[in-house]
């Protein structure tokens, strides 16, 4: 066989593996299975949800563009660190499941005022854009939201 033929075959069957694996679904939390916490461990790129100190599902995620470090302003593209809660689930989100996150704090807050600058807000955890669900793993290849995005069922 020709040496070019070889390499079309094998780009056809990589790229048909990259597919295959980009839509692969996981199965979502069982409805009746409540989280109580959920860590996000922003070097991992890994999000697990627990209940009474038990893990009962991990998720890989992509973070904001610039996920290196603390969130300290608005629009920096970045994940806040610390201890926060979900504060509200956001119904007619463009996201699949947005839930909100209770930043900034008051510390957050006041770190920004004395860079002045403002801390930002309307953090989310969420999804893929609604309708983009066919994408399945390839936006975890790439840093992509404005802060954190599971792509899943959560």
């Amino acid at each position: 066989m020709k040496t070019w033929i070889k390499g079309a075959v094998g780009l056809i069957m990589a790229v048909g593996g990259l597919l295959v694996w980009a839509n692969y679904r996981e199965k979502p939390l069982p409805r009746h299975l409540k989280a109580d916490l959920i860590i996000v461990e922003k070097s991992a790129r890994r999000l697990t949800l627990y209940r009474d100190g038990r893990p009962l599902k991990t998720y890989s995620v992509a973070l904001g563009r610039n996920p290196v470090g603390r969130k300290t302003a608005r629009g920096d593209n970045r994940t806040p660190e610390g201890v926060y809660y979900i504060d509200s689930r956001k119904t007619g989100s463009a996201y699949h499941r947005a839930l909100h996150i209770s930043y900034p704090h008051s510390h957050d807050s006041k770190a920004a005022r004395r860079r002045g600058v403002p801390p930002g807000g309307d953090v989310m955890i969420h999804g893929l854009p609604n309708g983009l669900g066919w994408l399945g793993k390839l936006h975890r290849l790439v840093d992509w939201t404005a802060g954190l995005s599971g792509g899943h069922q959560l």
